[in-house]
C-alpha cells in the first residue's frame, strides 16, 4: 500500500509542476504581449502587470480572453517580421550571384570605369568563385603540401 500512496503523490507532484510551468509560460507570453502592443498606453500596462502580480490567475484569464485575438495578431506580425529580418540577412551575407557579379562588371566597362582586360579579370573571379587567375588555373583555394626535410639529430623538446 506504501507503493501506491507514493506513486499518488508524486503523480500529484507532476500535475503541480506542470500546471504552474503552463501559468508561467501563459504569464510571461502576456507580459511580452503587452510590451509588442504600441496601441496600449503605458497607464494600462502598468494595471495590467499590476493586477497580474496581485490577482494573478484571474487577470491572466481575463486578459486571455479579452485580449487574445490581438494578442495573436501581434505574435503572427512579429514572427512575419523576423522572418523577413532573418531572410534579408541571409542575402546580405550570401553575397551576390556569379551572374550578378558579371552584369556588374559589364555596366562599369560600358560606363568607361574600367578596360577591358580588369573586366575579363572581375569575370573570371567571379565563375571561379572569387579566386584569382594566375597561368589559366584558378589559385587560392587550397595550399599545396610543402615539402619538408626530416629533422636531423636528436630533437629535445
Amino acid at each position: 500500500m506504501d507503493f501506491w500512496e507514493n506513486f499518488g503523490e508524486v503523480v500529484w507532484w507532476f500535475l503541480w509542476i506542470f500546471a504552474f510551468t503552463a501559468y508561467l509560460v501563459i504569464l510571461f507570453q502576456i507580459i511580452g504581449d503587452l510590451f509588442r502592443d504600441h496601441e496600449l498606453s503605458g497607464w494600462w500596462k502598468a494595471v495590467w502587470v499590476f493586477f497580474l502580480i496581485f490577482v494573478p490567475f484571474l487577470t491572466a484569464l481575463t486578459y486571455l480572453i479579452a485580449r487574445g485575438k490581438g494578442m495573436a495578431q501581434r505574435n503572427v506580425r512579429a514572427m512575419e517580421t523576423a522572418q523577413r529580418e532573418t531572410e534579408a540577412y541571409i542575402k546580405d551575407v550570401a553575397g551576390s550571384s556569379p551572374s550578378d557579379e558579371i552584369s556588374k562588371a559589364r555596366a562599369l566597362l560600358e560606363a568607361g570605369h574600367i578596360t577591358q582586360s580588369e573586366y575579363e579579370a572581375l569575370k573570371a573571379r567571379a565563375l571561379h568563385g572569387g579566386h584569382p587567375i594566375q597561368d589559366g588555373m584558378p589559385r587560392g583555394g587550397t595550399v599545396p603540401p610543402r615539402e619538408t626535410a626530416p629533422p636531423t639529430g636528436p630533437t629535445t623538446y
